[in-house]
């Protein structure tokens, strides 16, 4: 936590206190047995020097607590302190102060630089493993329904290939170009991906802590000839893929410590909204899982089949051999302000085709309450066919440096 979070922390540590302490100074005459286990607890939980941990400890002592009641007699007299009446604070019954007090397990002797309890809560609880906030799989990880949240990382990438797809073909002479574009090896790449939840609940018990959950996402990627002055800077090329999906969450125990995670199935269509010769587009469905370890190490999969369509409706024949029919993605938490990912594509029919990528992220600054940022240095390499719809049957190695957004 930083020195200037902490500082605001004993600021309004300090502010609560002006209200309380005469009533603890009071309560402490009459301490009850239960106000030293209090007292304890949350010394034990301020002892911990791991963030994690210590948060963790705070939420299980805040949900311990009981309500405090608006309306009774000792939230007016800090009410009242707090404007300056004197007079309707003295009023107040010392009773019902002692028991406020020791209904908020706070010491005495609290210092100004003490943090206070936090609950950061839902899906951006860092007590939840990163895959269970990510799909909102337990009780504790809900956002709540049809409020916007991240996919795919929103990414703003400095490009170069070792080659350019300056006259895209297809398997259909319809969707092929007659003419090359003088289009540059070096481009700006941007992606744009959000979500939100329709529902959750539909097939998990309501007495079950797990929740399975209905989404939509939209994900858009452009490639920007921002440096190619010559032809005034077009946009390469800008697919666009809207989906559905389902997700049913696992607490299956695997081997070595992994851990089932979840299972869903999906209908998503992809486009680049060009008109022919360059018009590229297909729809597939497609089945999903993902598997963890301890939160440093994630497995996530999917296999997806092609919906046919007719030869002469279908800008881009045999897509599903160049780009594959299978990904497999595996992510490693290095620690906590570096990730590595691993991704690879197959066609699964032995012709060879498909792709790979490596990244890494590496988190820029601190979040809310000292938490992860959610700015991201990212670095990429692909290699192979579909880097784009365009580009579905052409090969290229690409690197891409930049910046990516993640929400949690």
């Amino acid at each position: 936590m930083t020195f200037s979070a902490r500082t605001n922390i004993g600021i309004a540590t300090a502010t609560l206190l002006a209200g309380y302490l005469p009533l603890a100074a009071q309560a402490q005459a009459e301490q009850s047995p239960a106000q030293p286990t209090a007292q304890a607890a949350w010394q034990q939980c301020a002892a911990q020097t791991e963030d994690g941990a210590r948060l963790a400890c705070f939420d299980q002592w805040a949900k311990a607590q009981p309500a405090i009641d608006a309306t009774s007699p000792a939230v007016a007299t800090q009410q009242a302190t707090s404007t300056g009446n004197a007079a309707s604070a003295s009023t107040t019954p010392a009773t019902p102060a002692t028991q406020t007090t020791a209904q908020l397990g706070l010491p005495a002797d609290l210092g100004a630089d003490s943090p206070l309890p936090v609950v950061n809560g839902g899906c951006r609880d860092a007590t939840f493993t990163e895959m269970s906030r990510f799909w909102e799989l337990e009780e504790g990880t809900d956002c709540g329904n049809f409020s916007f949240r991240g996919y795919r990382p929103v990414t703003l990438m400095y490009s170069a290939g070792n080659t350019v797809n300056r006259q895209p073909t297809s398997g259909n002479p319809v969707n092929s170009a007659t003419s090359p574009t003088d289009y540059d090896k070096q481009e700006m790449r941007i992606q744009l991906s959000v979500r939100t939840k329709l529902a959750s609940g539909l097939l998990t018990r309501a007495d079950s802590k797990l929740r399975d959950s209905l989404w939509v996402g939209y994900t858009s990627q452009s490639s920007w000839q921002l440096f190619n002055s010559e032809i005034s800077r077009p946009f390469r090329n800008t697919d666009h893929e809207p989906e559905i999906f389902y997700v049913y969450p696992t607490t299956a125990q695997l081997p070595f410590g992994w851990k089932w995670r979840y299972t869903g199935i999906g209908l998503v269509h992809q486009s680049n909204g060009q008109s022919d010769p360059l018009s590229r587009s297909w729809n597939r469905y497609y089945a999903m899982t993902g598997f963890e370890l301890d939160n440093r190490w994630s497995v996530n999969a999917k296999f997806w089949k092609r919906i046919s369509e007719t030869a002469e409706k279908d800008n881009n024949p045999d897509i599903q051999n160049y780009i594959g029919r299978a990904e497999l993605k595996v992510g490693w938490h290095v620690n906590p302000s570096n990730w590595l990912g691993v991704t690879a594509r197959g066609s699964l029919n032995g012709s060879g085709k498909g792709s790979g990528r490596v990244e890494w992220m590496h988190t820029l600054g601190h979040g809310w309450m000292g938490g992860k940022s959610n700015l991201r240095l990212h670095a990429m390499v692909f290699s192979g066919y579909g880097d784009s719809l365009i580009d579905y049957n052409f090969k290229r190695t690409v690197l891409s440096v930049g910046f990516s957004l993640l929400d949690f």
